[in-house]
């Protein structure tokens, strides 16, 4: 899977971008068929405490699967990003299975 990582108003960090490679690498292997990941993170100085947050688009056959999050860090946000998405990728291969058969 192709991964893009765009850092809005941040550094690039490579740190971090390694943090949700392995975190994107789980999840294709669980589920092959995606073809690419966008990735985002911001930090949005606001007057909410927490304010890091981290996008993720993924490209897979069907409608585009979306999930953000807002959290303390971006390893917080992340991670439950990507439990979003393992959520919403679970519910699309069980209905890829449904329509198989």
């Amino acid at each position: 899977m192709e991964a893009i990582y765009q850092f809005v108003k941040l550094d690039k960090s490579e740190k971090l971008q390694d943090f949700a490679q392995k975190k994107l690498d789980k999840l294709e292997t669980k589920y092959d068929w995606i073809v690419k990941a966008q990735v985002y993170f911001k930090k949005e100085e606001a007057q909410d405490p927490k304010g890091y947050i981290c996008n993720i688009k993924l490209s897979a056959p069907g409608p585009q699967i979306f999930a953000e999050s807002n959290e303390n860090s971006f390893e917080a946000a992340t991670s439950e990003t990507i439990r979003d998405l393992e959520r919403q990728l679970s519910k699309r291969k069980g209905q890829m299975k449904t329509h198989s058969n």
